[in-house]
């Protein structure tokens, strides 16, 4: 009786073992399986502002980020690993967003940064990832500064402030010829740098400029403004806005029957759908600078257009085609890169050389810049909607100018 007690006892301590390793054994497999998943996945966190008044073109960049993903999915990921995306939400603000990037480089170890669209947020992303030696590409922030830093990790795919208007200027100079020019600005980075390139330019085609005058973002009432802009009688009104102000200022014009020989928007809030659902027929003639349309004839420029507004109802601007083609930016650095540590990527970003649905992409170092892609600019005119005008090579419909005064409007 006593060895089969102790037979019985030994069976027993066997089992206890064998139900103890089973949730060691379950968990191994939960850690390989786990691990087999990240080794099949490449994570990338994106910063937008997708609350607050930049939300729109943070929604759209989202939007355009995420059917670039599921194209390059569909075609095997990169490198065989499937691209999630997942976004985090910056509201504009550059402390924000550096936090968000802190977070991202430090913790999560993510190898290269994308994203963001102001030019505050940007400036302080660029910071951030430069102090990391993580690369960082910029996709939509224009103000020439974030390319003037002498940064080794910092690259801009989208043009600067200082070449925004190119298009506009050749316009100006060509069709317009303007003696005189109000130049209007909101005071931030965008806006300051916007307004400075433009005096520039205008000395260039020998246009005076008689009027520069900053105001605060989100103001309501710009007609003690504009009543200075009517004082100095100006034949060309160029603005560079976000899209509330932009949409506000031209439905003020409008109240107080302010003629121009020209209205023209530097790019921005002039550039995106909703000026034109929120400004009603006051946007009617307004020229604007643009980085791109959905006219360009560029590989798959078309397709990307279509399928946005198939999918969301309307055409996409130019922040929203740069974001879809920086995925695949990014996608060519990561296959050509010796490996996916920050210095490597970094290498394979700056040999960069490749044309995308938003155009040619080089990063170069010249005219003062790093790293910096160069592009021709282009200008929109809104003719019932969005047509092409300038350069007349690209144009979709022929440029209507002069324009009619308000009283001349129907």
């Amino acid at each position: 009786m006593g060895i089969g007690k102790e037979i019985l006892v030994w069976i027993e301590e066997v089992m206890m073992r064998r139900l103890l390793l089973i949730p060691v054994v379950f968990f191994a497999v939960g850690l390989f399986s786990s691990a087999l998943l990240a080794a099949d996945t490449f994570e990338l966190v994106i910063p937008l502002p997708l609350t607050g008044k930049q939300a729109k073109f943070g929604e759209m960049m989202k939007r355009s980020f995420e059917m670039a993903a599921d194209e390059i999915n569909v075609k095997g990921g990169i490198k065989k690993k499937k691209l999630v995306l997942s976004f985090e939400d910056s509201g504009a603000k550059p402390e924000t967003a550096r936090a968000i990037v802190e977070k991202l480089i430090d913790v999560k170890k993510q190898p290269i940064i994308v994203g963001e669209y102001t030019s505050a947020c940007a400036k302080a992303v660029a910071a951030v990832a430069e102090e990391r030696k993580t690369p960082y590409l910029v996709v939509a922030s224009a103000d020439d500064n974030i390319t003037q830093q002498n940064y080794q990790y910092v690259f801009r795919q989208n043009a600067v402030n200082n070449h925004y208007g190119d298009g506009v200027v050749s316009f100006l100079k060509e069709v317009v010829k303007p003696k005189t020019i109000a130049i209007l600005y909101e005071s931030s980075a965008f806006g300051t740098s916007g307004a400075d390139a433009m005096v520039k330019d205008a000395e260039k085609i020998g246009t005076k400029v008689v009027l520069k005058e900053k105001y605060e973002a989100g103001s309501v009432d710009f007609k003690p403004l504009l009543t200075k802009v009517r004082a100095a009688q100006p034949d060309v009104i160029y603005m560079v806005s976000y899209v509330m102000d932009a949409s506000l200022l031209m439905k003020q014009i409008k109240e107080l029957r302010l003629d121009a020989k020209l209205f023209a928007g530097g790019a921005a809030g002039f550039a995106i759908p909703e000026f034109i659902d929120n400004a009603k027929d006051a946007a009617e003639y307004v020229i604007s600078a643009t980085l791109w349309t959905p006219q360009l004839k560029y590989p798959g420029a078309k397709e990307y257009a279509e399928r946005y507004r198939k999918q969301y109802g309307e055409y996409p601007s130019y922040h929203g085609a740069s974001a879809y083609s920086a995925l695949f930016v990014v996608k060519n650095a990561l296959e050509r890169a010796k490996d996916w540590k920050p210095d490597k990527i970094r290498d394979a970003l700056k040999m960069t050389n490749m044309t995308t649905a938003f155009g040619p992409i080089k990063f170069e170092n010249r005219e003062g810049y790093q790293n910096q892609n160069f592009m021709e600019t282009l200008v929109i005119q809104v003719q019932k909607g969005f047509e092409t005008i300038w350069p007349e090579k690209d144009a979709s419909k022929k440029y209507i100018f002069p324009i009619p005064t308000w009283r001349e409007r129907r």
